[in-house]
C-alpha cells in the first residue's frame, strides 16, 4: 500500500536549516515525523483521501522554536499580573496600578511586573513611599524585568514581616532606610520570596526559590489548579510557534504536572525540566536530579540537567564582577557560591553524567563558572558534556576562548541587551563601564571563537516571541563607535532559536532542522522572513504551530 501523508504544508517557503536541502516548497507529515520535505508536486504526491492539507500562502515555513531559556510555571502565573512594560513616570505608573487594583477588588496581594529600574526616572530609585502614594491600603509588588529585585509597598513589607529587615544568605539583601526600616526595595529571591508567599504562588516559584516541593503536598484542587496555570504556559508557548523549551527552573513538582497533562493529550511543547541546586543543600541533594534523570527522559518530556545561580544581576550590583563596578568602584558582587564550592560542585554533577546549566551575567561568575567546568574535564575526564553558561552579560578576551575549547555553550537572550527592545540603556551600561562595552553581551564574538551560541528570552524576563528575538539579534547596534558589531544575521539568528537550541539538548539528531526522519515541529509564518525587512520582523507572526505532527495553534 503506497505511503499516504497525514499532514501537509505546501505553497510554502521552507527555511529547512539542512544544509543538504536548504529549500523547498512542500513538506508532508505522518505520525510524528516528517517522511518528505520537497518540491509541491512531489510532496503532493503523497496525499491521500484523509490528508490534510495546510496553504502557507508562500509564507516561510521553519523548524519549530526552540526556547532554550524560560520559565514556564512563574512565567504562565504571571501573565495574569500588571504588565508595567514601557511604563515610565510616577503618573503613569500610579494610573496604572490604580486602573489595575479597581478590577481585582478581592485579589489578596496585587502583583506587577517589568518594573524598570528608572520607572520613575534616571536618578530617582522606587521605595515602598512612593508605592504607599499610589496604594496605601492595600500590599502591592511589583517586580524588575530581570525578576532579581522586587519593590513593596508598606502594607505587603508588613504583612510578609519583611519591614524591620531580616538575616539573609550571600547575594541577597533588604535595602534598608535612614529611619531603620525597609525601604521598599528587595534584591534576590530569599528577600523578596515571602512576598510570593504571601501572594500565594509559593507554589509556582519553587523551582526557582527551593528548588524543593510543595509541601504540605497539594491538595486535589490544588494540583488541579498548578495544572491549569502550566497549561496557560503552554499555549502562549505554541502560540508563538515554540515547539520545545528548556526550562531553567525546576522540581519534580513541575514534571509530574507535565506528566499529567501528557496523559491528558495536552503537552503542546517538548519540555525539558532541571533539578534547580541551591547554595543552602549538600552534594547528597544531586540523587534527586539523577531520580529525575532516570524518570523523565522521553522526546516530550526529560530532565538530566543540574541548574544553578552563582550570581545576580547588573541592575542591582548583584552580578559578579572580576574588577568593580563603574558606577561603584568598591564593589564586585557577592558569588551564591565561592569559587571553591563551585568546583566541587561542578565535578560531582559531571560525574553523573548530568548536563548543568548556570547563571554567571558578570565576568566575574563567567570565569568561575568555566573554571569549575575545566575542573570537572580534568577530575571525571573529557566528555561530550555541554554544559553551559547562561545570560554572559560580560566576559572577557581571556575568557572568550574557553568555550570553544571546553565544549561549553553560550546561552544568551538578544532582548536583554540595554537599548534593545525598548529597554533602557541606564542604569547597566553606567555599571558595566565604557571599558568592558565590547565584550558586553558579545554573541558575536563567541560565535566568532567558535562557540555554540544558543537564543532564548528568559520568558517571562522578557517577551517570549522568538521572532521579537531573532529581529533583535539583527538589529543589534554597538553602543559606542569602535565597539564591536555584535548582530547575526537571519539564518545565525534563526539557527540560534532552532538548530542550535537542538544541539544544547542532544537532539540535534531529531529536531532544529526540518527533514525527513526527523520529528515533525515546525511553523507556519505569515510572511517570508527572507523577503522582509529586518524593521518590520516583529509583524511577522505564527499562523500554525505543529509540534509532533499535531497542530498545537492555529491563528
Amino acid at each position: 500500500m503506497p505511503l499516504t501523508a497525514d499532514l501537509i504544508v505546501e505553497n510554502a517557503s521552507i527555511l529547512t536549516m539542512d544544509p543538504d536541502t536548504p529549500r523547498a516548497s512542500a513538506i508532508a507529515i505522518k505520525g510524528n515525523e516528517i517522511i518528505a520535505i520537497a518540491d509541491r508536486a512531489t510532496v503532493l504526491g503523497l496525499k491521500g483521501p484523509g490528508t490534510r492539507v495546510i496553504d502557507a500562502g508562500g509564507g516561510s515555513v521553519v523548524p519549530g522554536f526552540i526556547e532554550a531559556h524560560m520559565h514556564l510555571f512563574a512565567g504562565a502565573a504571571e501573565l495574569d499580573h500588571l504588565q508595567l512594560m514601557g511604563v515610565h513616570g510616577f503618573d503613569a505608573l500610579s494610573q496604572a496600578v490604580r486602573h489595575y487594583a479597581a478590577s481585582r477588588t478581592h485579589q489578596a496581594v496585587l502583583q506587577a511586573q517589568g518594573a524598570d529600574y528608572t520607572i520613575l526616572s534616571a536618578s530617582e530609585r522606587v521605595t515602598r513611599h512612593h508605592l504607599d502614594r499610589i496604594l496605601p491600603d492595600r500590599p502591592f509588588v511589583m517586580a524588575a524585568p530581570d525578576h532579581h529585585t522586587m519593590w513593596a509597598n508598606t502594607k505587603a513589607l508588613e504583612l510578609a514581616g519583611l519591614l524591620k529587615g531580616k538575616e539573609l544568605g550571600p547575594g541577597n539583601e533588604i535595602v534598608m532606610g535612614d529611619d531603620g526600616l525597609a525601604s521598599g526595595e528587595l534584591r534576590e529571591g530569599e528577600a523578596f520570596g515571602p512576598l510570593i508567599d504571601l501572594a500565594g504562588e509559593s507554589r509556582v516559584r519553587l523551582g526557582l526559590s527551593t528548588g524543593g516541593e510543595p509541601n504540605p503536598k497539594p491538595t486535589a484542587a490544588e494540583q488541579a489548579s498548578d495544572r491549569e496555570i502550566m497549561r496557560r504556559g503552554l499555549e502562549w508557548c505554541a502560540r508563538h510557534g515554540i515547539t520545545s523549551i528548556q526550562n531553567m527552573d525546576g522540581n519534580l513538582h513541575q514534571l509530574e504536572l507535565l506528566s499529567e497533562i501528557e496523559a491528558e493529550g495536552g503537552l503542546l511543547c517538548r519540555v525539558q525540566v532541571p533539578f534547580h541546586y541551591k547554595n543552602f543543600m549538600t552534594h547528597e541533594a544531586l540523587d534527586k536530579a539523577s531520580d529525575m534523570a532516570e524518570r523523565y527522559q522521553g522526546e516530550w518530556l526529560s530532565s538530566g540537567m543540574v541548574k544553578v545561580f552563582y550570581d545576580g544581576v547588573l541592575d542591582s550590583w548583584t552580578a559578579v564582577m572580576i574588577e568593580p563596578y563603574a558606577d561603584r568602584p568598591d564593589w564586585v558582587g557577592e558569588p551564591l557560591f565561592t569559587p571553591r564550592q563551585f568546583i566541587d560542585l561542578a565535578v560531582a554533577i559531571d560525574k553523573r553524567g548530568l548536563q548543568i546549566a548556570v547563571h554567571s551575567i558578570g565576568d566575574g561568575a563567567v570565569r568561575a563558572v568555566l573554571d569549575g567546568y575545566e575542573a570537572a574535564q580534568k577530575a571525571n575526564g573529557k566528555r561530550d558534556s555541554r554544559h553551559r553558561v547562561e545570560h554572559i552579560e560580560v566576559t572577557t578576551a581571556a575568557d572568550v576562548p574557553r568555550f570553544a575549547e571546553l565544549g561549553v555553550i553560550a546561552s544568551m537572550q538578544p532582548p536583554h541587551p540595554p537599548g534593545t527592545m525598548g529597554l533602557p540603556l541606564e542604569p547597566t551600561v553606567s555599571r558595566i563601564g565604557a571599558s568592558r562595552w565590547p565584550l558586553s553581551y558579545a554573541w558575536r564574538t563567541l560565535k566568532n571563537a567558535g562557540a555554540h551560541v544558543v537564543f532564548a528570552s528568559d520568558w517571562p524576563v522578557s517577551p517570549i516571541d522568538p521572532i521579537l528575538g531573532i529581529q533583535a539579534a539583527v538589529l543589534r547596534k554597538p553602543w559606542a563607535d569602535g565597539d564591536p558589531d555584535q548582530s547575526f544575521s537571519l539564518h545565525e539568528s534563526l539557527a540560534g532559536y532552532t538548530v542550535e537550541g537542538a544541539y544544547a539538548e542532544f537532539m540535534e539528531h531529531r529536531k532544529g532542522r526540518l527533514k525527513p526522519g526527523y520529528l515533525a515541529d515546525l511553523v507556519v509564518l505569515s510572511a517570508d522572513i527572507e523577503k522582509t525587512a529586518p524593521v518590520d520582523l516583529h509583524m511577522v507572526r505564527p499562523l500554525t504551530t505543529i509540534c509532533g505532527g499535531k497542530v498545537t495553534y492555529q491563528a
